[in-house]
Formats: structure tokens, sequence, C-alpha cells
């Protein structure tokens, strides 16, 4: 078992408080990912669960161990940083080696687990190699054997591909998350890259300001954002935002009035919203469709576009609007100076309150591609797509 358990850990240095109270459990073999903003808290989040901070007020657990006052070494964790921190003079084997060899273990039992690291790695033909001959996605490989070695209850990585350019990025991600599968081991990796976070982890922890916003699947995370800031942090691009006001409230979900006076029916939960209140409408890119399919439209002008081969992605501008995004199909034929019709499902749509918390969703199928109760007043019928 390799559980992790955080109790209103706070962290301050003087009197700027860094983390303001963190509430988390990591369960045995999860892939935890803290994600967020520079300066949000999450590196010193793992250097407090690495040991390498010391907690100033909460408790913390590794297996239902209090480790508040555990050294690192007898915390039982391996971390992976940023900077690969090898020893230039040493060979691969003697990188992956040295922890072994400070702990006094036996040349045969080296031998064993640096092999051992090395054939999960790939890293076998490399091993008399000095750090200068290898790429930066095999240094990275390197730095984590060399965690691999100690056999840890639990794997730390501290924005481990910041350094690769992204083609290696994308592989690195990839050799990542089988490393998880083949070792099953508990591990914690932070990153700034929502995309890194999306695809590695079992459950995401968002942070803002030293404070946990949401904790949840990737998925749950999409689809569910608890409040504005997740809303525009997950995803990639991110979500549109566009400042409305509430008209009605129903059975059917809270209608709002967007810039330009159209009107859509978003099916959520009305608890406290009132009439005339003012509220953010979030629609993702990728739910905006240029066909004007879906039950609400909204005329649009294209401003820029941009062709990445499988998606196109327009930036409009409409009615008292920011730029928003929308995602075409890879061979759209959308061009700047063109006028579309945006339509969007209203299942997809989402309401934040002015305090930026989210109104929650009626029960839902979050891929469905249909739509129950949006409408927009006053607008055309269907029409074709524009070329």
């Amino acid at each position: 078992m390799a559980t992790v358990q955080l109790t209103q850990v706070k962290k301050a240095f003087g009197d700027l408080e860094i983390l303001k109270g963190i509430d988390l459990a990591i369960e045995d073999q999860e892939f935890v990912v803290f994600v967020g903003p520079s300066g949000c808290g999450k590196s010193t989040l793992l250097r407090v669960i690495a040991g390498l901070e010391d907690i100033t007020s909460g408790t913390m657990t590794i297996d239902g161990e209090l480790v508040n006052d555990l050294p690192p070494s007898q915390r039982g964790i391996a971390m992976v940083f940023q900077s690969y921190a090898l020893y230039p003079h040493m060979s691969v084997f003697e990188n992956m080696a040295f922890s072994l060899r400070l702990a006094k273990e036996s040349n045969q039992a080296i031998q064993e687990k640096v092999g051992n690291a090395a054939r999960i790695l790939q890293l076998e033909h490399l091993l008399e190699r000095k750090p200068k001959e290898l790429s930066g996605g095999q240094r990275q490989r390197v730095a984590i054997g060399r965690s691999i070695v100690r056999n840890p209850r639990v794997f730390l990585f501290d924005e481990p591909l910041s350094n690769l350019d992204a083609a290696l990025r994308v592989q690195m991600r990839i050799e990542i998350a089988k490393l998880h599968a083949d070792l099953s081991a508990t591990m914690i990796y932070v990153t700034h890259d929502q995309v890194e976070a999306m695809t590695l982890a079992d459950k995401i922890v968002v942070l803002s300001a030293g404070e946990i916003e949401q904790v949840g699947s990737p998925l749950e995370l999409y689809h569910h954002p608890e409040n504005l800031f997740v809303a525009g942090f997950i995803g990639s691009p991110k979500m549109n935002f566009i400042d409305s006001t509430i008209s009605a409230v129903g059975e059917d979900g809270v209608t709002v009035t967007l810039p330009g006076g159209h009107t859509v029916t978003v099916p959520v939960q009305g608890g406290g919203a009132a009439v005339g209140d003012g509220v953010t409408f979030g629609i993702r890119p990728e739910h905006m469709h240029e066909t004007g399919e879906g039950d609400a439209r909204f005329p649009a002008d294209v401003f820029v576009v941009e062709r990445l081969g499988g998606d196109t992605y327009a930036y409009v501008k409409t009615d008292g609007a920011d730029l928003l995004t929308v995602q075409c199909a890879g061979e759209s034929r959308v061009k700047p100076g063109d006028k579309l019709d945006i339509g969007v499902n209203a299942v997809s749509c989402h309401l934040f309150t002015k305090d930026g918390k989210a109104l929650r969703q009626k029960a839902r199928n979050p891929m469905a591609d249909v739509g129950k109760s949006g409408i927009l007043a006053g607008a055309p019928g269907p029409k074709a797509p524009v070329h």
C-alpha cells in the first residue's frame, strides 16, 4: 500500500502563506496530477510531501504513518526533477546505481536493480554511455531509472518534461503512463500544462493561490467544472466565456440573454438564480458548430483562421462579446471575413454566477450531441454550411 493523506496542511514563509489548508487523499497506485498556473503552490505542495519543506501546520501520513518530522530519506519516496541532475563524469549505470552504493547494497543487488530498471526504460544498450552522449529524452529516462532502483512507496515528478521539445514531450508522456501501469505505483506529478494533466492523470488536483479549486478525474473536471477558474483552465483551447443576464428560471433550466439580445435555455438547476442576475455563459470551442447545428444559434464574424491539419480554429466576434474560438473540422473552408451562424447544443453549455460558482447541471450524457431545452429567440431557420 502507498496512500498519502494530507489534512489541513499549511505552509508559510514568514508572513507569506503559500499553502492555505490542503485536504487531500491519494489512494494506492493512483496517478495524481497537481496542475495550476505559476505561483499556485503546486511545486511547494510536492516539496512538502517529499519532506524538502517543513509543514507549518497540519498533518501528513504515508500508509497511515505520520511523516511530518521524518526526513526525505525515511519517507519511502523518490523524486524526479525538471533538471535531470545527472553526474556528468559517471556512466548511465553508475548514475542509476549511485544511491544504492550509498546504501551499501551488494554488487549483485545493484546489478539486478539497475538491470531491471534499464529493461523497463529501454536503457540497456546505453548503460556505458555518459550523459553528454544522450538525448534529452534518454537523460530523463535515466533520471527516472535512478528513482525506480530505490523501489519507493511514492514517485514524485516535478515538471519532468519542461526541458523537452514538443515531440519528446509526447513520447515521454506515453512512457510515463506505461511506467505507471508496469510498476503499479503511486505517482504524484506536477505540471502547469493541462494537456499533460488530462492525458496522464487518474485524478487531477487543480490549485489556485494555495488552495484546491477542484479534485476529480480528467473528464469530471472537463464536463463538470465547479467554478469559472477550473472551466477556463481545463481544456485546450480554453472555454469561451460570454457575459449574460438571466431572463427566466424554470423547470427546463435557466434562460439567459446574450449580448445582442439572443437567448438560450441552459439545462442547469436554478437554485439561487434570479431574473436579472448577471452570469457568465460558457461554451467550449469543440461544442460550437460553424454549420449552425444545435439548439441555439447566433451570428458571428470570422477574424482569424488557424489550420492545424486535423482541426481548424476560427476566431470570431459576436455582438458584445470578446473574441471567441470555434473548433471546426480540418477540411473546413471557413476564412477571415466570413459571416457564420454559430450553433450550440444547450446540454454542452455552462453557467457561472457572479462569484464564479457553476450552476449545477441537470442529469445528462456528456457525450450526447442533441439538445432538448435550448432555444434562441428570433433565430432564423437552419442554414447551409458556410464555404
